[in-house]
């Protein structure tokens, strides 16, 4: 069954294929922005699956399972962060959340497609992040490195950002980007178990 991964990060495709499965790549080119400002109230789970969802539907598949993701960083004041994109936002947001506690949110939708139709599943993750506090000269050396300029909550684990991590609370992969245990269960409700993959 033809498998693949609505998105171009490396971090995902990389839990994927240490997972025993080596996706096909289609980069959806959603306009998270657009759709994240056409909808009315949404909670911080809600963005983060309807993006989830809306990447998995933008990819031309005519048969096989087409997995989505999004995740944000939901601040314990409430706000959600995406990808900072600017060094000034992404130095920012390290100041803030620096010593704090957050909580990385990842959406996720699956959508099978075979002769008896399309299925979808969509749902998130939802892991307690605990953040260290990186001297003065480890931020700007992390902020040069321009990794958090492009990943949620302007920080990785399983890269540079990992240094500053103290501990997490739930699942590392879906703070990598892919939740396995969530997608493994959403396989399953549209009718597809890993045997089927690997």
């Amino acid at each position: 069954m033809r498998f693949v991964l609505a998105s171009q990060s490396p971090a995902r495709l990389a839990v994927l294929k240490a997972a025993g499965i080596s996706p096909d790549v289609l980069v959806s080119g959603v306009d998270e922005d657009a759709l994240v400002a056409s909808l009315v109230d949404p909670t911080p789970q809600r963005i983060v699956e309807v993006l989830a969802r809306a990447k998995a539907e933008a990819v031309d598949v005519v048969e096989g399972v087409v997995v989505g993701c999004d995740s944000m960083l939901l601040t314990a004041d409430g706000r959600v962060h995406g990808k900072p994109k600017t060094r000034e936002v992404a130095e920012r947001r390290w100041r803030e959340q620096a010593g704090t506690t957050a909580t990385l949110l990842t959406g996720h939708a699956v959508i099978r497609k075979d002769a008896d139709g399309v299925r979808t599943a969509v749902a998130h993750e939802a892991t307690l992040v605990r953040f260290g506090t990186p001297t003065e000269a480890e931020l700007q050396a992390y902020l040069d490195s321009g990794e958090p300029l492009e990943v949620a909550g302007a920080f990785t684990l399983d890269g540079r950002g990992g240094w500053f991590v103290d501990g997490i609370d739930g699942d590392h992969t879906s703070v990598i980007g892919i939740s396995l245990p969530l997608t493994r269960r959403l396989l399953h409700s549209v009718g597809i178990t890993l045997s089927d993959l690997w």
